[in-house]
């Protein structure tokens, strides 16, 4: 026999024990009544687990399919909404130039136009944002004037070199931004979901024109390069490093730096044409630390360091760029569109001394990024030119002035001649793409007029031996404004959505909705007992529907062999729903609240909603879900000060006010977004532009490990419930993992402040170790635990005094008491959800931990709101919950932006990436508030329940329908809106990471409350109903 079982049949024994000797004494001796179960009372026990096993399964079933709905509805939505462009095949060709110049071109003397350097150098510093790079008077901080080296060298030898702005078009990701810089041409939204799965570029571009050329090119760094053109770059000379270990500030750089000087020796001088280095130390300092940090001043020293010995290495023939990819943020991300992710800094420097300014003006590098910047398409038929390649045929971009002017700023003729073969080329292909896209000229007459200005100014130009000095400057000026308009012709143009499909998503979600609604609403009360039918009718459409998607993929032409299926098995599920939900029968009701707490619940998930058509609003929706959850607490006292019964009107007072002071306490940590600026000041970290935590907030983990298991065990022991695995689990484990926690945030402080760089203990390993080991001890012993734990009770018998002074009289009967019999099913349950809140506040910064505490006893004051004001019936628990995940959301370091994705978080319990469980650490990071909640969903209905309550199964499945329905209206709005908005000025900035963020939370919330949660509860009812009996 197992331990489980010995256990279970021990506390049972007792409570069998106990109740027959009650029954023997109160019947006075009745021995036939008090005998324990028969074999026929097991039988039914057995036949009655076998059914609510079989039930529960198909209940999770029934909402694994409502999942599917809305993976569905997204997947259309976002189909339908993410840009895309068409990729053209054609290749520019060094013998068929654009327009004709008296250039004769060839691969030896230079396409289109007589090359300048036979080898170049392309240095990319990931993440090198402009203002690291130039002076800085005021008070400085880490990341300034320790990389003087660009603007020294562009101010003292401005014919060597020149330093620039260089605009990064959004989404300011690496992938993305290698695919402009090599291209020349616009991304598109679609894009940002491939930064962690580049595939190759298939269209023209610069690496591709120097493989055709025969150039022998080599890659150091980033790996992410070799994804984008794998078997382009000489194997015996490249060597590439892992991209995404953002927690490893020096490999990379030291192993491109290792690899890179010797390469510019004499020795390797014939081996090479082209080097490509990519630096990631900057980019990682910014993530792990973010800008204003010594880790930061030491990269940027080490690059200047690096960047001088290159410069003193360089021969006459060879071309030096040094650029940045992107900027970052005031934490050191990036993603985004703001000002600081897309203001990197451009540096090109030659021993030739060709470069110049048109201007006296310009002598000076720009002293911030909104003066003179090039935009990063720019790049393309500049080194293109100047290496002597033909312009990608994708190619958007214009040639950067600097370059070609001149040293006495005065070769107007040479940069009229650039500009003259960009313009054509941009001509050329947007040409071919209107052709293949069946559209007229760009739709628009005012690019043809200027390409004709232009032109015919060009031909002035290149036809006359004697021209007018200004005819040069005139035709740049045309050529220029040519190109800006196409390139604002371009990005409306490609800013084109697939409304149908994006509709047809939207319905898909409207109808999951109305599902998940009619399902919780709607009678019979026991919804569990009515899964069986619907299923049978779901089952049969989605399968109907399917094959008939499958079909119609077959035999209708352009019909996509996926989408047809899948919308077929969604739209004939809904169909057997609603087909199954009059014939089982369910009798509908209208979706309209019938008490104060239902409208509460209504206008809470109602008003949010409409909120996201407002930028404003959603920018401060963290302050809106303050506002919230607060008037829930307030309304909770005056409801509990109306309660007959005095103990529950003190409890519901105290709670009420609990909650609403935990919500203020946890609003206090913020991290801001840009556009909350000026009125907003981040809290979560040590600083506005830092990534780390400040000191005392260090001693945050501590304060929890001691407070917070105590706290619990005072919820437990209000119903006697901290017994059997409650008093190992919440008083010795949950502790004990929670100081581990604390240490392991400790040790990554020393870590980071190199606190013992004097010894060679080695910190990192430590504390990765403690990380597995804690994260084993929430998962896998809590969730062991849960599952094998008999009921959190203890059962005495005591024997009443006997005060009869006959020697015949009956003893007096013996009394019994089950010690936790009040929460039996709570008290069990919530051991599922203290695991996985170890494990969630192990991957958050020290303040996330705190508030992850907090948000632990607002869960807990919430069950004893609705207990004591015996709401536990109404959709205001599960709503508060919503309310509760998307308000921790928040309060634990993250906004609905890219830019504030924890990464770093993947290498918590890891020192590289590892699939899958890296990304499963960002997902627990960035979405453990939402998590908890969807878990603590059927403690709405096992709070303070009696053991063998009947209909618990269908009370939680309404409960889950209902907090998913939260989740879902909030994924309708914020899609519809964004949808809606789609020509709006904020859209990437604001509503479509909305719309993406509630997307994945809604997913993750169905995943989590299907497996986890309804999951969770089979193992309890299980539990309890081993030991009390099946009713």
């Amino acid at each position: 026999m197992s331990n489980k079982e010995s256990e279970y049949s021990i506390i049972a024994g007792q409570f069998a024990a106990a109740r027959a000797e009650q029954e023997k004494n109160t019947k006075a001796g009745d021995l036939e009544d008090a005998a324990p179960s028969d074999q026929s009372s097991d039988e039914q026990s057995r036949i009655a687990a076998i059914r609510f096993k079989s039930l529960h399964l198909l209940v999770v079933t029934f909402f694994l399919w409502i999942l599917l709905l809305h993976t569905v509805g997204i997947y259309f939505f976002t189909k339908g909404f993410l840009l895309t462009r068409l990729v053209l095949d054609h290749k520019s060709e060094c013998l068929s130039p654009p327009l004709n110049t008296t250039h004769s071109s060839s691969y030896k003397e230079g396409c289109w136009h007589p090359k300048q350097f036979n080898r170049a150098i392309v240095i990319i510093i990931d993440a090198l944002r402009y203002d690291f790079t130039v002076p800085y008077r005021g008070e400085a901080q880490a990341y300034h004037n320790t990389l003087k080296v660009l603007h020294e060298t562009a101010v003292e030898t401005p014919k060597n070199a020149f330093l620039l702005p260089f605009i990064a078009d959004p989404p300011t990701t690496t992938l993305q931004r290698l695919k402009g810089l090599t291209t020349g041409t616009l991304p598109t939204f679609i894009d940002a979901g491939s930064n962690f799965a580049g595939t190759a570029i298939e269209e023209d571009n610069l690496v591709a024109q120097l493989r055709e050329a025969n150039r022998t090119l080599v890659h150091l760094g980033d790996d992410t390069w070799h994804s984008l053109f794998p078997g382009y770059f000489d194997a015996n000379l490249t060597h590439a490093y892992d991209s995404f270990n953002v927690w490893d500030l020096h490999t990379v750089d030291d192993g491109v730096t290792k690899h890179l000087l010797p390469l510019m020796g004499h020795e390797y001088s014939s081996q090479w044409d082209v080097l490509f280095g990519h630096y990631l130390g900057v980019d990682h300092a910014g993530h792990r630390y973010g800008p204003d940090h010594p880790a930061m001043t030491a990269k940027l020293q080490q690059m200047d360091e690096v960047l001088r010995q290159i410069i003193g290495l360089l021969d006459q023939q060879t071309l030096l760029v040094v650029m940045g990819d992107h900027g970052m943020d005031g934490k050191g991300d990036h993603g985004g569109e703001s000002d600081d992710e897309v203001e990197a800094a451009l540096w090109m420097y030659s021993k030739q001394g060709i470069f110049g300014r048109s201007e006296p003006a310009f002598a000076l590098p720009p002293a911030t990024a909104k003066v003179r910047p090039v935009a990063q398409i720019d790049l393309v038929p500049t080194l293109s030119l100047l290496l002597g390649m033909p312009i990608p045929f994708n190619n958007l971009g214009a040639p950067i002035q600097e370059a070609f002017i001149g040293p006495d700023g005065w070769q107007w003729r040479n940069l009229a001649t650039v500009n003259a073969l960009t313009g054509a080329q941009i001509h050329k292909y947007q040409h071919e793409y209107a052709l293949a896209r069946g559209l007229e000229e760009l739709s628009a007459s005012l690019p043809d007029m200027l390409w004709d200005k232009a032109h015919n100014l060009w031909l002035k130009l290149s036809l006359s031996p004697k021209f007018d000095p200004g005819i040069p400057n005139h035709t740049v000026k045309a050529f220029s404004e040519y190109q800006i308009e196409t390139l604002r012709i371009c990005r409306s143009l490609w800013a084109r959505f697939d409304v149908p499909r994006m509709l047809l998503g939207i319905g898909v979600l409207v109808l999951a909705l109305v599902t998940l609604l009619s399902f919780a609403i709607s009678s019979p009360s026991d919804k569990a007992a009515a899964v069986p039918g619907l299923l049978r009718y779901i089952g049969t459409g989605s399968l109907t529907g399917g094959c008939l998607g499958r079909i119609a993929s077959s035999f209708v032409v352009g019909l996509p062999a996926l989408d047809s299926p899948l919308i077929g098995t969604a739209l004939g599920g809904l169909c057997g729903y609603v087909l199954g939900f009059y014939r089982v029968p369910m009798k509908p009701s209208l979706p309209l609240p019938d008490s104060l707490w239902g409208w509460l619940a209504f206008v809470f998930t109602v008003s949010q909603s409409i909120g996201f058509a407002s930028n404003s609003y959603t920018i401060w929706e963290d302050e809106i879900l303050l506002v919230f959850l607060s008037s829930f607490a307030i309304l909770a006292v005056f409801s509990s000060t109306r309660q007959v019964n005095i103990t529950d009107r003190v409890l519901g007072i105290y709670h009420s006010v609990l909650f609403l002071l935990l919500t203020r306490t946890a609003s206090l940590s913020r991290l801001c977004r840009e556009e909350q600026m000026p009125y907003c000041r981040s809290t979560y970290y040590a600083s506005a532009n830092s990534s780390t935590s400040a000191t005392w907030q260090l001693l945050i983990p501590y304060v929890l490990a001691v407070a917070l298991p105590t706290i619990i065990k005072s919820y437990y022991q209000g119903t006697r419930s901290y017994e059997g695995a409650a008093v190992f689990w919440l008083g010795f484990a949950l502790r004990m993992g929670l100081l581990g926690s604390a240490l392991y945030w400790t040790l990554e402080a020393a870590d980071d402040g190199d606190w013992f760089s004097t010894t060679s203990f080695d910190i990192t390993t430590l504390r990765v170790i403690l990380a597995q080991v804690i994260l084993g001890v929430g998962f896998a012993a809590g969730t062991t635990t849960f599952v094998w734990a008999v009921p959190c009770i203890r059962v005495e018998t005591t024997q009443g005094p006997d005060n009869s002074p006959k020697e015949n009289a009956v003893p007096k009967a013996k009394s019994i008491t089950i010690l936790g019999y009040a929460n039996v099913h709570g008290s069990r349950y919530f051991l599922l959800l203290s695991g996985w809140l170890l494990g969630v506040i192990l991957v958050q910064k020290p303040m996330g931990g705190g508030v992850i505490g907090m948000l632990a006893c607002q869960i807990l004051s919430l069950l004893e709101i609705i207990d004591t004001n015996g709401i536990s019936d109404s959709v205001i628990g599960p709503i508060v919950l919503g309310l509760l995940g998307n308000f921790h959301f928040f309060k634990t370091g993250h906004q609905a932006t890219p830019a504030s994705i924890q990464w770093n978080a993947a290498f918590i319990a890891l020192k590289t990436i590892r699939y899958p469980w890296s990304p499963m650490l960002v997902a627990l990071n960035t979405f453990g508030s939402q998590i908890l909640t969807a878990i603590a969903v059927p403690l709405i209905v096992l709070w303070k329940q009696p053991p063998k309550k009947p209909r618990l199964l269908g009370s939680v499945a309404k409960a889950m329908a209902v907090h998913l329905s939260y989740y879902a209206v909030i994924n309708l709005a914020t899609t519809m809106w964004a949808g809606w908005l789609r020509r709006h000025l904020m859209l990437y900035r604001i509503f479509s990471p909305r719309f993406m963020t509630g997307a994945v939370v809604l997913l993750v919330v169905d995943l989590v409350g299907a497996l986890v949660a309804i999951g969770g509860f089979r193992w309890n009812l299980l539990g309890v109903n081993e030991v009390f009996g099946w009713s």
